[in-house]
């Protein structure tokens, strides 16, 4: 895990000069990958022995790593607690996946609503991984 200077956080006010949170440089792009059933076969945290031997996506090896080596960061973002950390950054290592970091114990049961005030833009993960395109698609957004 390297820092990189384009992730250096930059200073934001708003229109009262009060400072904001900071903000990556325009154009570095923030990943929050999931593990299981993601980057590899879906395996529930009971059963921990398959974590070890489980074979990556190809197309996840190989996007994720072309987004690192464009600057931006990478983030697993996964379900497995706390106690499988060691196992999940052995896996992750073990098969060559360049990451910044691992935030273990993400709730499990899917159905996520992100609510945040900075932009969060979601993609749902159908099989295989790309390039990412723009589409246009109906959102659930707060009443005004």
């Amino acid at each position: 895990m390297e820092k990189n200077e384009q992730h250096e956080l930059h200073k934001v006010t708003n229109e009262k000069g009060e400072a904001l949170s900071p903000q990556l440089k325009d154009g570095v792009k923030n990943y929050l990958i999931d593990i299981d059933g993601t980057i590899c076969d879906d395996i529930p945290n009971e059963e921990p022995e398959r974590m070890e031997t489980c074979e990556p996506y190809p197309d996840a090896l190989e996007i994720l790593n072309k987004w690192y080596d464009e600057g931006h960061i990478i983030t697993f973002f996964t379900s497995r607690t706390s106690d499988l950390r060691e196992v999940t950054q052995k896996w992750l290592d073990k098969h060559g996946f360049k990451y910044h970091g691992i935030l273990m114990d993400k709730p499990r049961g899917g159905n996520y609503h992100w609510i945040d005030n900075h932009i969060v833009r979601a993609t749902r993960f159908k099989g295989k991984f790309t390039d990412l395109v723009i589409r246009s698609k109906e959102i659930e957004v707060f009443k005004k």
